[in-house]
């Protein structure tokens, strides 16, 4: 005999905090998959193909007919005015030059110890 739930009310679930979607470019290039990437002529649909049997998402814009050619399109713009007039993404580029800062410090900080062995 199967076991019943016992009546009364549902337990409640654990709520879920949501997050804000993170900005996904290609390199530093704007992609038209990221959350933020829009059309003004409201044309661009996201569709799933298969490739080999994997599912892969492909940007499509409805008012060509054909693939979208993203930052280059006249209608491209970002929520977050992040787009670059040359198509690059702020956010992948603020993030790139903190990661060459940080580089740069561990360098000095290795030349300093350096120094220091030096002088003992």
């Amino acid at each position: 005999m199967a076991a019943r739930r016992p009546r009364g009310p549902r337990p409640q679930r654990a709520h879920r905090e949501r997050r804000e979607p993170r900005p996904r470019p290609i390199g530093d290039k704007c992609n038209p998959l990221c959350p933020y990437f829009k059309c003004l002529k409201g044309a661009l649909i996201i569709k799933t193909e298969y490739y080999r049997g994997r599912p892969i998402k492909v940007p499509i814009c409805s008012w060509t007919g054909d693939r979208c050619i993203g930052p280059k399109c006249r209608y491209a713009y970002c929520e977050k005015h992040a787009m670059l007039p040359d198509g690059r993404c702020a956010f992948a580029v603020q993030a790139r030059s903190k990661r060459q800062v940080d580089f740069e410090e561990e360098l000095k900080k290795a030349s300093d110890i350096d120094e220091m062995e030096e002088e003992f």
